[in-house]
């Protein structure tokens, strides 16, 4: 089997943050899409779902660490965007910034960041990753379950 396998993961009672970009938006809209109806059929309640938007990937570590320090309690946060090769080096430059960027609030928070980044080489790979082509997957799902797990694999740490 290719990708994740999946447990059985109740989200009753988790408060998520999904940041999205704005950059690539019919993708995007998709993930995010995809992301909220995977987290209230999985039990999280629909008003303890945060939605935020930015303008595009390279803003996604910033929004993540305002959340943060916001105050408010979440169990986790999903960035989510999409980077698509173009003719120049800008797609290596923003794809590494961000991952690394998400990546180091990740590690120093007290809470998960799931990385819902695409990175695609061509508009079609972007298509298909946000299940918009027959036949493809919708990452959105699993990110959606990634913090599912990961909110309540670390309320059994903090316990």
């Amino acid at each position: 089997m290719k990708g994740i396998q999946h447990i059985n993961l109740d989200g009753e009672g988790l408060k998520i943050c999904v940041i999205h970009t704005r950059w690539n938006m019919d993708i995007v809209t998709n993930l995010v899409h995809e992301c909220e109806k995977t987290l209230i059929s999985h039990g999280v309640d629909p008003k303890n779902i945060t939605i935020l938007d930015v303008p595009g990937a390279f803003e996604l570590p910033y929004a993540a660490k305002q959340v943060l320090n916001s105050g408010y309690c979440y169990n986790a946060i999903i960035c989510i965007g999409c980077l698509i090769k173009g003719e120049t080096m800008h797609f290596e430059y923003i794809s590494e910034a961000v991952s690394k960027g998400i990546m180091d609030i990740n590690l120093n928070s007290k809470i998960p960041i799931i990385f819902g980044v695409l990175t695609c080489l061509t508009e079609e790979q972007a298509w298909a990753r946000a299940g918009l082509q027959e036949g493809s997957h919708n990452h959105g799902y699993d990110w959606a379950l990634a913090s599912i797990e990961m909110g309540k694999f670390n309320e059994k740490m903090i316990k």
